[in-house]
């Protein structure tokens, strides 16, 4: 007979359940999907060259890091809406001006 002890560790060292479907395909399907569906040209350098500014500058007047701005003008980053609100609104136009995925 088993004591209390031996019973626990039975269950402590008991693997854990198998994942449904592989990791690794989850991973593929997800990058598959987005770099197909999420490509966008964007006026962000332009703009911010145009007003004379650094992205650092940039940054620092909508609020996210010159890293962002970097990754955003490289086309490595989609912004979120309000970040894409932000950016227009400070360049004086429309979102679409900005961001065209038709570019």
């Amino acid at each position: 007979m088993l004591s209390g002890r031996q019973d626990e560790q039975q269950v402590v060292n008991t693997p854990p359940p198998a994942p449904a479907f592989p990791r690794w395909k989850a991973h593929l399907t997800s990058r598959a999907v987005s770099s197909k569906l999420y490509t966008m040209e964007n006026a962000v350098k332009e703009l911010r060259e145009g007003a004379g500014l650094s992205q650092s500058e940039l940054g620092d007047e909508v609020g996210v890091s010159r890293q962002t701005i970097n990754s955003i003008e490289r086309g490595r980053y989609l912004p979120s809406l309000p970040l894409a609100l932000a950016l227009a609104r400070f360049f004086g136009t429309s979102v679409e001006e900005v961001f065209d995925e038709e570019k």
